[in-house]
C-alpha cells in the first residue's frame, strides 16, 4: 500500500531541460524523507508537482491518500507546505498574518486566534508578534513562515530547505519542533543542503541528480554504499599539499580530495588505527608539519561527493529552483535556435 507520499514515474519538462525524468517516491506515514542533490537537480521541482503548484506532464502521485492530479483541492487541505521564501504578508503583524492564514482554512475566528499565540510562542516570536513583519530579520521571517504552515496541523508537510537563513540556536529549536511533529504522526518530506540536517532528521533520504533518483536509503546505508573510513588531514603550510597528496595517495583505496583553502585533504582507506599510525610516521618522515590528522566514518558529504560526482552546494540559485530551471530551458531553445540557423 502506497505511503502518505507517493509518487511513480513523475516527470516534468521546461522546454528542452527534462527537470523531473521519471521521480519515483514512497514516504511512509509518520516518517521523515529528505530529499538531497545538486542545484537544479529536481528537489523544488518535485515539492511543486506533489503540492499542486505545478502539473506533471506524466506520472502518478498521491498525497494523504488523495490523488494529486484528479483532486488538488482536496489535497491542498490536507498539506502544509513551507517554499524556499517565506510567504508572509508584511505589512500584517505577526500575529495577523497567522490568523489570516487560520481563516483562510475557514477556521473560527476565536480558534485562528488561539492557535495563533501557540504558535508565536513556539517559535519564540511573542515579543514581536504585533509588529507589522517588515520590520522581521530574514530569520524571523522563514519562522513565521514555517508556523504559518503548521496552523491548520496538517498530516501531511513539505518543507522545502526550512532552515535557510537561520542561525544555530533557531536551526535547533525547529529540529525540534519537527520532531514533534512527527512523533505525533505528521509525514514530512524535507529538502534541504544541510546534510547534517537530513543525517539529524530524516529516517530515509533520496538523492536526486538531474530529475533522476540516483540512491536511496537510510543514512547508514548510503555511508555503508561509499564504503570504509576516510584519513583526513590538515597540513600547517600550503606548499606541503601536493607532497602530502602523493603520501596519502600511496594508502589510499580511492581519490584523495583537496580543500585548497583549509588545506585539508581527505582519503578513503581500510586499516583502521594502525594504518593511521603508518600515514603519520610517512609524513614525518618528508617534514610534512600537519595541525590535524584522524580517523572518521563517511560522511552524508562523501556520499554526495561518491554519487554526484561534488559536494553539496550551500544554497540554491537566487531565484529557487524551479527559476532556474526555466532560464536553462529558454538557454536550450536559444542554443536550439541557433543550431537552426
Amino acid at each position: 500500500m502506497p505511503g502518505a507520499i507517493y509518487a511513480e514515474g513523475l516527470v516534468k519538462t521546461f522546454g528542452d531541460v527534462r527537470a523531473l525524468d521519471g521521480v519515483d517516491l514512497d514516504v511512509p506515514e509518520g516518517t521523515v524523507l529528505g530529499l538531497l542533490g545538486p542545484n537544479g537537480a529536481g528537489k523544488t521541482t518535485a515539492v511543486r508537482c506533489l503540492t499542486t503548484l505545478l502539473r506533471p506532464d506524466s506520472g502518478r502521485a498521491v498525497v494523504a491518500g488523495i490523488d494529486v492530479l484528479k483532486n488538488p483541492n482536496e489535497v491542498r487541505r490536507s498539506i502544509g507546505l513551507s517554499g524556499q521564501f517565506a510567504a508572509v504578508d508584511e505589512y500584517l503583524t505577526g500575529r495577523e498574518n497567522l490568523h489570516m492564514v487560520g481563516q483562510l482554512y475557514q477556521m473560527r475566528a476565536k480558534q485562528a486566534k488561539a492557535r495563533a499565540v501557540e504558535l508565536l510562542e513556539q517559535f519564540n516570536l511573542t515579543e514581536a508578534a504585533d509588529r507589522t513583519t517588515k520590520t522581521y530579520s530574514g530569520g524571523m521571517r522563514r519562522r513565521l513562515d514555517l508556523a504559518a504552515a503548521l496552523v491548520v496541523s496538517p498530516p501531511v508537510m513539505f518543507m522545502d530547505e526550512p532552515t535557510t537563513g537561520l542561525d544555530p540556536r533557531n536551526r535547533q529549536q525547529l529540529w525540534e519542533v519537527i520532531k514533534q511533529l512527527v512523533s505525533g504522526g505528521t509525514t514530512l518530506l524535507l529538502t534541504t543542503q544541510y546534510l547534517e540536517e537530513a543525517d539529524h532528521l530524516a529516517h530515509d533520504i533520496c538523492v536526486v541528480d538531474h530529475g533522476k533518483v540516483i540512491a536511496r536509503g537510510t543514512s547508514d546505508q548510503l555511508k555503508a554504499q561509499t564504503g570504509g573510513e576516510r584519513v583526513e588531514v590538515v597540513v600547517h603550510e600550503r606548499e606541503h599539499i601536493a607532497t602530502a597528496t602523493e603520501v596519502l595517495r600511496g594508502f589510499g583505496k580511492g581519490e584523495t580530495t583537496v580543500e585548497e583553502h583549509t588545506r585539508r585533504l581527505t582519503v578513503p582507506v581500510t586499516g583502521g588505527a594502525k594504518l593511521l599510525a603508518e600515514v603519520i610516521r610517512e609524513l614525518d618522515t618528508r617534514g610534512i608539519e600537519i595541525d590535524d590528522i584522524g580517523l572518521r566514518r563517511p560522511t552524508l558529504d562523501d556520499v554526495f561527493l561518491s554519487l554526484t560526482g561534488h559536494v553539496a552546494e550551500a544554497k540554491d540559485t537566487e531565484n529557487g529552483e524551479g527559476a532556474a530551471t526555466e532560464d536553462q530551458a529558454a538557454k536550450g531553445r536559444k542554443r536550439k535556435k541557433e543550431a537552426a540557423k
